[in-house]
């Protein structure tokens, strides 16, 4: 399973929050009552964000090293079938590019 799009969404989330931060910190000098509950509403939702970015990264985590250990307790269970695998895969990877 390729994990590329979901760590592009998790760097895409983690630069909204940088830039949301970054919005919190310019108008933190102005005092009126409407800007300081937008202020107030955005780093409450900036900390929720944060933490849901947390937890999908844990749960990327979790998932890629569940799909490794399969793929290592297959290995061990089927060590012929295995190497039959890789060698085809060598093959044929090995006759793609002796057509270049």
């Amino acid at each position: 399973m390729n994990n590329a799009p979901a760590r592009d969404l998790i760097d895409d989330l983690r630069a909204v929050v940088a830039d949301a931060e970054a919005l919190l910190a310019a108008t933190a000098g102005d005092v009126s009552e409407k800007a300081r509950q937008a202020r107030h509403k955005a780093a409450e939702s900036v900390e929720k964000a944060r933490a849901n970015l947390e937890e999908l990264e844990g749960d990327l985590k979790a998932r890629a090293k569940a799909m490794a250990d399969d793929a290592t307790e297959y290995v061990r269970d089927n060590p012929w079938q295995s190497v039959g695998i890789a060698a085809a895969v060598g093959v044929v990877i090995g006759v793609l590019l002796g057509r270049r």
